[in-house]
């Protein structure tokens, strides 16, 4: 299934703190600001008319130190959940008043639906804002975890999660691009199958995105 070559960790890491961002862009949550980078990328139809109707988000990118080859921590929602149900994502969700930073959501959201502790947790930076079809203007957040880390899942939010090599993720002969039909148009966006995994849509674009800003030219 993963004929992908595997990626180091300190690799990684060495290379994405050169080329992710060290704070997020001033114009993250500029409701006048439109990011190139979104569900609207591949689908015009999905074009942001009023960006002050997109709700501030935060996601953690969680990278796992694995000594064998760096992995990437994704969670399967939980189908009784309005958004999302059933769906692969990163941990996060929505901004709080009581969070700072995105950082802060990231974490936060990290710890409540996966019980990942901020001690496991080392940021690098951010990859740049994400506009979701559902109405989130997503600040992703890019950390390596020690693999020493325990998970405790809330079955609420978080039916499973499950690792997927980066070497995979991180390979663009795996960025397909599938068509759907949605509200009478085809909507294309990015995909990712990884065995019984369907990594599609916001998740899957926002990887595209890393992939883009670490391995891009």
């Amino acid at each position: 299934m993963n004929s992908s070559v595997p990626i180091l960790s300190q690799d990684f890491m060495a290379r994405a703190a050169k080329r992710l961002l060290g704070v997020p862009a001033p114009q993250a949550f500029d409701p006048a600001f439109v990011p190139p980078h979104g569900d609207h990328r591949l689908a015009d139809m999905l074009a942001p008319m009023d960006g002050r109707l997109h709700r501030p988000a935060a996601v953690l990118i969680p990278v796992i130190a694995r000594p064998d080859g760096a992995t990437l921590l994704l969670t399967r929602r939980a189908e009784h959940l309005k958004d999302h149900a059933g769906q692969i994502a990163f941990p996060g969700g929505k901004m709080d008043t009581s969070d700072i930073a995105p950082l802060d959501t990231a974490l936060r959201e990290a710890e409540e639906e996966i019980g990942l502790a901020r001690r496991f947790v080392e940021p690098i930076g951010y990859l740049d804002p994400y506009l979701s079809s559902t109405g989130f203007r997503i600040m992703p957040v890019v950390a390596m975890i020690d693999p020493a880390h325990h998970l405790i899942i809330d079955p609420s939010e978080v039916d499973s999660v499950f690792e997927v090599p980066l070497g995979f993720l991180m390979d663009p002969a795996r960025h397909e691009t599938h068509e759907r039909e949605w509200r009478g148009a085809m909507r294309r966006y990015y995909a990712m199958p990884y065995g019984e995994y369907y990594i599609w849509g916001v998740t899957a674009g926002i990887l595209r995105n890393l992939y883009e800003k670490v391995y891009g030219a």
